[in-house]
């Protein structure tokens, strides 16, 4: 049986394939909105409270969660492009996602976040020459990365939580 937290397989198996290409990865960032829409648009409150594996977040969890990382990574990539070789700050998203909002707010505000969120993202790093795409940051969990080296992460990053899922609604029978 597959690993159900990997359903589309790492973020280390993505970047060595899809996550090469750049266009490929911005036209899977311009889809992640919607497939994480349309993961949970079917789900009640019971099943968006259902964790996705034995232990793991529940499905509120993770959307709260995919877009407080997308929005930190958001201004961590306009740091880079506005400072020299920033250190950018991590956060905990195990301890954010025990906070009330990611356990009990809904959904929607999350999804709508996502949406303008890219709308905005993504023009921006399709506008990026490549001395933009050559800019570093450090990451003090990660080390030194460029913004090309942090791109099959946020395309990957969209379309795992939202098969992980619809991997749980089928697996569950809600589909």
């Amino acid at each position: 049986m597959s690993d159900v937290r990997y359903p589309i397989g790492t973020l280390e198996e993505f970047a060595a394939t899809v996550g090469r290409d750049r266009r490929e990865c911005l036209g899977l960032m311009v889809r992640a909105p919607s497939l994480l829409r349309a993961a949970v648009q079917h789900l009640s409150s019971s099943q968006l409270d259902t964790p996705y594996r034995d232990g793991g977040w529940s499905v509120r969890q993770i959307v709260h969660h995919f877009a407080d990382s997308q929005l930190n990574w958001y201004v961590r990539k306009k740091l880079t492009l506005t400072e020299n070789e920033p250190t950018i700050r991590p956060f905990d998203g195990d301890r954010w996602s025990e906070l009330g909002d990611a356990q009990g707010a809904s959904v929607e505000p999350s999804l709508v976040l996502l949406k303008g969120l890219y709308e905005r993202w993504v023009p921006l790093l399709e506008s990026l020459t490549s001395k933009d795409w050559s800019r570093k940051l450090y990451h003090p969990e990660r080390g030194w990365l460029t913004l090309a080296d942090t791109l099959p992460m946020h395309a990957w990053h969209g379309v795992h939580h939202a098969a992980q899922i619809t991997d749980l609604s089928n697996r569950m029978n809600w589909i």
